[in-house]
């Protein structure tokens, strides 16, 4: 019996060990290609009109109106639009949606990638905190991901973000589709967020710089309503993208509900 348990307890952990090698090797591979991704961003990459007079961070939430130029956001959605698969995640009471993994925007949305690691975007972020920010690690599956709302009920409830990093952590979005089933308007999926007893609606119109540190921020998406689309990119920064053990692990673990089991040895 002692000897099947042992048996057993070793195949295990080479299994794990086998796992996290295989996707160490696979994000040295993908940050070697990373070098040549910013060919996919031509001309001035944001829009110099929206960042004459940046927003207070007061508040930890701001937002900017069209924040990339029309021809650069127009290839963004375009880019964006072949991602016919996600990994869809469903927490009971809490949430509800589509995702698409950094590790897949970096093989399948090369301009996507190129926008959120350009130093005009990490200038811009940094500026508005007040401090200097970076993209956090390619490891972290949430660094750089899209987000879907896409069938009835699709939503996420009230929460703060966890912080997994050892500086201030901020989440950056931009809206690239958010459209009610006639077209015209915007979908019932609305950002909101928490000040005391103040609820803020942050509309979020395509081409909107939103920008907010959700540990301080309680803040949800109501749901969206048949025939709604709302597609939102999501990037992450961090004034210190190192993390401990325990932030490690527990990224990983909050990972897994987003992308499945592989999560866990990202």
């Amino acid at each position: 019996m002692w000897l099947t348990l042992a048996v057993g307890f070793l195949l295990f952990s080479a299994t794990l060990a086998y796992l996290r090698y295989s996707r160490v090797q696979l994000y040295k591979s993908l940050e070697s290609e990373t070098s040549a991704v910013s060919e996919f961003l031509t001309g001035d990459v944001l829009n110099s009109r929206s960042q004459e007079r940046l927003p207070s961070f007061d508040r930890r939430l701001v937002y900017l109106d069209d924040v990339l130029p029309a021809d650069q956001f127009a290839a963004l959605r375009s880019e964006i639009e072949t991602l016919v698969e996600t990994e869809r995640s469903y927490l009971p009471a809490h949430k509800k949606g589509g995702t698409v993994a950094y590790e897949t925007l970096m093989v399948k949305a090369p301009r996507v990638v190129a926008l959120y690691r350009s130093p005009a975007l990490s200038k811009l972020v940094s500026s508005v905190l007040g401090d200097t920010a970076r993209p956090t690690p390619i490891n972290d599956q949430s660094s750089c991901s899209i987000l879907f709302y896409d069938r009835p009920g699709d939503h996420i409830g009230w929460h703060y973000d966890h912080n997994f990093y050892r500086g201030r952590h901020v989440t950056v979005l931009i809206p690239i589709i958010n459209r009610n089933a006639t077209g015209d308007g915007l979908s019932a999926a609305r950002l909101e967020a928490r000040f005391g007893r103040d609820i803020d609606v942050v509309e979020t119109p395509p081409n909107r710089f939103v920008m907010f540190e959700g540990q301080k921020v309680l803040h949800r998406v109501t749901p969206i309503a048949a025939g709604e689309r709302r597609v939102m990119l999501s990037m992450t920064f961090a004034t210190d993208t190192h993390s401990s053990v325990a932030q490690g692990i527990k990224r990983r673990i909050k990972d897994t509900a987003f992308f499945g089991l592989r999560a866990l040895w990202t």
